[in-house]
């Protein structure tokens, strides 16, 4: 059979499911794949088991599941480099937007959203992890998770690891490119300081490396948002060193329990602790119903033994009354299975599993701290607390090697100055308007009571916890000034910067979302 002949059969029968819209990006798809295999397998269409499948399980946010927006046109599941290369041809080709899907977490849902036609690449195949233990390296495919990589670092060494976040079924895509920081940060910095190379397809749809692409892309992907400028297939990345033992603890206060002064303390000592120690802070209310409190945990690791760590508590926050027997020691693996809230003894095998265990409908805003909220300030955090059911405020100390890396390394600017970043985080089971509407209040409150306590000229907020209140690209050649409004808040100075590399990168601003980096003026011909 020629090719000209069984393209023909494939196209008709996929078609058939088809509309008269749709026809011509499957059509294009076939002939520029170049793959005779059955399409279905990674080209997925509404109404298809598959599809119904894949929008679901990937969002991890339930509160996007039953939204009433726009659905994509396709989805798809790319095997390689050709069906991603072919997506973004034929999508210019028939006027359709793209949006990139590595794990669901966006905070927003913006892989999910667009006012117009548009299909998702779904990189959810493209997960290999092949890690080099001689040159400490590891190329990671967007595709993969966070759990992912670790399980794969583990398995061939004891004593390296990565400093990325503490959720294990986050996807590599999105975390890399927006910054990535968890508890490691002190010590070594950002996921996306650690990236040495990447495979990027661009709207032309070549594929580039580092070299290639020239180092401004490379600057830009790496804490800029890797969905403005193209695909970003593939990380590499530089292995770090772990002791074969590291201490973890967790140590829980109510405020009759000495929370609130406790905490105040922390803010003074926790980015100027021994880099090798990392204790952040998890507040959230608990008790009856009328009868609520906040808790506030200290939670830590520390990149050694417990004999080290007691005395240096002792020297640094005695406040907190350390003993041997609230820590415990354990194996880097083993402390990233802990922060993910799995017991000790857990099998590392639930680190492949992509789904959060915790799933349920969110909203969350952050700030960055650059002088300790006192005491009254805390004060008014605990009272708006104890008004949601499910309500959390979580402090991540920075110094350390974030205090040495220069503010514009990489897109990412909230190195020196900043003591920590607080998430405000609200959940909530039932997913309807009312109750949607009245958690959404709730967390806008409370970040507005913080305006006096936090950072400013601009008020800052990190780039991956997308946040639509602070602004969205209302219409799709969005301008530099209109978007700086956002732009400041996530990268200050290096947001001009972005949108001149965006503009070289992608002069057609294909790639574009909500939140994307703009072009600096208006695209002068049309992709």
């Amino acid at each position: 059979m020629t090719s000209i002949k069984l393209i023909c059969l494939l196209l008709a029968a996929f078609l058939a499911t088809c509309n008269a819209t749709q026809d011509a990006f499957v059509s294009c798809m076939l002939i520029y794949s170049r793959r005779f295999i059955n399409i279905s397998d990674y080209l997925h269409a509404p109404g298809s088991p598959s599809y119904i499948a894949l929008l679901q399980s990937s969002q991890q946010n339930p509160r996007w599941v039953n939204s009433t927006g726009p659905k994509p046109q396709y989805i798809i599941t790319p095997s390689g480099d050709i069906e991603i290369q072919s997506s973004i041809l034929c999508s210019r080709k028939n006027s359709l937007e793209v949006r990139v899907l590595s794990g669901g977490h966006d905070y927003e849902g913006q892989s999910y959203r667009s006012k117009a036609p548009f299909i998702i690449i779904n990189l959810i195949t493209l997960r290999a992890v092949r890690v080099d233990i001689e040159n400490e390296t590891a190329w990671v495919q967007s595709g993969a998770t966070l759990g992912e990589l670790y399980y794969n670092i583990a398995k061939k060494s004891k004593v390296h690891g990565f400093p990325a976040g503490v959720c294990p079924s986050v996807g590599i895509g999105g975390h890399f490119s927006g910054g990535g920081f968890g508890n490691m940060v002190r010590k070594y910095g950002l996921a996306a300081d650690n990236v040495i190379d990447a495979y990027v397809i661009d709207v032309y749809s070549r594929l580039l490396d580092r070299e290639t692409m020239g180092e401004d892309l490379f600057w830009a992907i790496r804490g800029g948002g890797g969905s403005s400028f193209g695909v970003v297939v593939a990380w590499k990345i530089k292995l770090v060193r772990v002791p074969e033992m590291v201490t973890v603890f967790n140590i829980p206060k109510k405020l009759d329990q000495g929370a609130s002064e406790l905490v105040h303390r922390w803010q003074s000592v926790a980015e100027k602790l021994p880099e090798d120690l990392f204790i952040r802070v998890i507040m959230q209310n608990v008790g009856q119903v009328y009868n609520k409190t906040v808790e506030a945990t200290f939670q830590s690791l520390y990149l050694g033994e417990v004999s080290e760590l007691i005395p240096m508590m002792s020297e640094w926050f005695p406040e907190l009354g350390l003993r041997s027997e609230n820590c415990t020691e354990m194996t880097w693996i083993e402390s990233a299975l802990s922060f993910a809230g799995y017991p000790k003894g857990q099998s590392w095998d639930v680190l492949l599993t992509r789904t959060d265990q915790y799933k349920s409908n969110f909203k969350a805003k952050s700030d960055f701290v650059t002088k300790p909220i006192p005491i009254d300030g805390l004060k008014g955090i605990w009272k708006r607390m104890v008004e949601e059911e499910l309500a959390f405020v979580i402090l991540e100390p920075f110094g350390g090697r974030m205090s040495e890396i220069s503010k514009s390394e990489i897109p990412f600017p909230h190195r020196k100055g900043n003591l920590y970043n607080i998430q405000y985080l609200v959940k909530w089971d039932v997913n309807t308007g009312k109750a949607t509407k009245k958690h959404m209040y709730w967390v806008r409150k409370l970040y507005k009571y913080m305006k006096p306590y936090v950072s400013h000229s601009p008020r800052r907020a990190y780039q991956n916890y997308r946040d639509f209140d602070l602004g969205v690209n209302k219409h799709p050649n969005t301008s530099y000034n209109k978007a700086a409004h956002w732009g400041n808040k996530y990268f200050k100075s290096n947001f001009k910067r972005l949108a001149q590399v965006k503009s070289k990168a992608d002069p057609f601003n294909f790639f574009r979302h909500e939140q994307s980096i703009p072009l600096i003026s208006k695209p002068k011909y049309k992709y």
